[in-house]
């Protein structure tokens, strides 16, 4: 597992330990953090006649984070973190304070003379290059440092590569320069967007939670799940779906939810292994959950130049096959193991839970309203929600949980800890998007793998998603997606592909590497937590999110699951989809209305198959394929019906 796993937590901020100086500036950063970013999403500056650069602002936000970074993540995970930050930690964090201030002030002089190279420029984009990357290996590990430099040196040297991976000579002075201070370098969209839109959002999520929502989640989820078999488990999927869709951590996810729902699970009578995989998995899924997708629908929005609302609404499909693969695959695993459901005494009536927790409705009402009714931008829709949780904190919390002004203060300081990993990731995509612009990187590599694919699709696709799960690994939600946008999404526009097709399939693939082996950082967490083994938790999470891994190759050839095409052709698409998604899981489970053996396995599984092939595959055959893999599912049913009214078999009330 990577050893610096970002983490947004539902509690106070992450405790610094040292002398109380320490503390107090590593707040005083933090918080000043997040409070410019949102006088900058609520355009403030500009409301009281200042005018300045973009890029003057992300220099001041990218500062206070390196500081941030090298005052609380030591240089080595075995160094001491209880005594004060050693002296070179210090000269760094005050090197990136100091130089980040330095551009903000000086942006305008130095955008003017880059061409010229001067000193000062070259000094101050070298080293904020390997600050930022020292940060970033703090923060994430070595792998993406590793990429960064792989990009960096291959733009340096790749005007000599012969082949359609040449590129245009630029010489390290000039690229220094640009990386630093070109708007499509560090201070670019990738830093934009997580310094206002992600930024936004976290405290919005900060705020919600605090003012009871965490706990609300966990009721509402208990309430509406617990009386059912398996109850423990379908707790976990809805709660984690609720909070992993506001978080942007699937890590964080888990420690939040998973610490009471494994043991819920585990105690009804799951195997280890699958509860810490069903809440990994739903943990996960959270982050492909329209509206907010881990803030990265926004992002999307942004380099798509598309509207919010076409990407929340091309997503809704395939992260409702998601979450009712997991469901199915749940409720069905409890039927064959008779796994009862919570004890009633446990569960909360949901009368009670809707009285006191309706008001939280009212922060995603704020969102959607200043998004599509009154055209605002996404981070100034996350502060309307983030207002609306305030005064929900302040004065009707829930159950016991209510916010002081002290507690907004202790939001701003989280938020402002939770980011720096992001900002690090952010700035690091800048200069991969940096080099791709400069040297011409960009169209080669596209060039590159279009060619690879030989005109085949699929076999792009295959290439695509392979490059997907091993350079998504360990990263968080936002990372993940910005990395791959940048590498492999143009690739796959250039063939022809819908653009939101081809960036919703690079940002789940991504997203499964989160589960997958052999890194699967977010199972591995799970597992942790459970105790169970750590491979058999990522294999087995594999399982229950299968469809991650499919249906991303089937929307790429047919947009109809992703709400794009004609009403009717949409309205079989889905139709089919589910229940193609439900045989499937059945088959993997080998319960269909009763035990399945292994050939009635094989066939639920090939039924589920022609039900899953959504229209415009295979023209006209498509609709006969999909009849005949419906009247089978519809024979094996009915025969394990049958079969389970003539052989006694133990099976748990709904």
């Amino acid at each position: 597992m990577s050893d610096n796993t970002p983490q947004i937590a539902s509690g106070a901020p992450e405790d610094v330990s040292g002398p109380a100086w320490v503390r107090h500036l590593v707040h005083a950063l933090a918080g000043t953090l997040t409070l410019l970013a949102v006088a900058q999403a609520a355009d403030l500056p500009s409301r009281l006649g200042y005018s300045y650069y973009t890029e003057q602002f992300l220099a001041v936000i990218l500062g206070l984070s390196l500081g941030l970074v090298f005052l609380v993540r030591r240089a080595r995970r075995s160094d001491d973190t209880t005594s004060a930050p050693p002296i070179p930690d210090l000269i760094l964090a005050a090197l990136g304070l100091g130089l980040s201030f330095y551009v903000a002030l000086a942006y305008p002089a130095l955008l003017s003379s880059a061409m010229m190279l001067p000193w000062d420029a070259l000094i101050v984009g070298g080293l904020l290059f390997l600050l930022v990357l020292e940060g970033l290996r703090r923060t994430v590990g070595i792998t993406l440092v590793v990429v960064v430099l792989a990009i960096v040196l291959y733009g340096l040297i790749g005007h000599l590569v012969p082949g359609i991976l040449q590129t245009r000579e630029v010489q390290a002075p000039r690229m220094a320069v640009y990386l630093a201070f070109d708007p499509n370098g560090l201070f670019g969209i990738t830093l934009n967007v997580a310094a206002t839109v992600v930024v936004a959002f976290i405290l919005f999520g900060q705020l919600l939670l605090r003012s009871g929502g965490a706990d609300f989640f966990n009721d509402i989820a208990l309430a509406s799940m617990g009386h059912r078999r398996g109850g423990s488990a379908k707790i976990s999927i809805v709660a984690s779906a609720l909070f992993g869709s506001i978080s942007g951590v699937v890590v964080s996810n888990i420690v939040a939810t998973g610490v009471v729902t494994i043991r819920l699970m585990i105690n009804s009578g799951f195997r280890r292994t699958t509860a810490a995989a069903v809440e990994a998995v739903a943990s996960t899924g959270g982050q492909i959950a329209p509206p907010v997708m881990g803030a990265v629908a926004f992002l999307m929005a942004d380099i798509l130049q598309k509207p919010y609302s076409e990407i929340v609404v091309a997503a809704i499909v395939p992260a409702l096959l998601y979450y009712v693969a997991l469901y199915v695959q749940a409720d069905l695993q409890a039927a064959k193991h008779n796994i009862r459901p919570v004890e009633g005494e446990e569960i909360p009536p949901m009368g009670r839970v809707l009285s006191r927790g309706w008001v939280f409705a009212l922060p995603f009402a704020a969102i959607v309203a200043a998004l599509f009714w009154f055209n605002q931008r996404a981070e100034t829709a996350a502060l309307w929600g983030g207002g609306a949780a305030l005064l929900i904190g302040l004065f009707m919390g829930y159950g016991k949980s209510r916010m002081s002004l002290r507690d907004l203060w202790s939001a701003a300081v989280e938020s402002g800890q939770s980011i720096i990993d992001i900002i690090m990731i952010s700035a690091a995509a800048g200069f991969i998007i940096g080099v791709l612009n400069v040297t011409g990187l960009g169209f080669a590599v596209t060039f590159a793998l279009v060619d690879l694919g030989q005109g085949n699709l699929f076999l792009l696709l295959l290439i695509s998603a392979a490059v997907c799960l091993v350079l998504g690994m360990g990263m968080p939600t936002v990372g993940v997606y910005l990395l791959l946008a940048v590498l492999v999404a143009p690739s796959l526009i250039e063939t022809g592909v819908e653009p939101i097709a081809a960036h919703l399939f690079i940002f789940y693939l991504g997203m499964m590497s989160m589960v997958t082996p052999p890194i699967g950082i977010g199972a591995f967490f799970a597992a942790s937590i459970a105790k169970a083994p750590p491979l058999a938790t990522a294999f087995e999470s594999m399982r229950f999110g299968w469809t991650a891994y499919i249906i991303p190759f089937l929307f790429v050839f047919s947009p109809a699951l992703l709400l794009i095409g004609d009403p009717v052709e949409i309205v079989v698409a889905v139709a089919t989809a589910i229940l193609g998604v439900y045989a499937i899981s059945s088959a993997f489970i080998g319960w269909l209305h009763g035990p399945a053996g292994i050939v009635r396995r094989i066939l639920t599984g090939l039924a589920g198959a022609a039900l899953l092939l959504p229209p415009g595959i295979l023209a006209a055959a498509t609709l006969w394929i999909n009849g005949a893999g419906l009247a089978a599912l519809v024979l094996l049913w009915l025969l394990g019906r049958d079969r389970q009214s003539t052989v006694s078999v133990p099976h748990p009330a709904q």
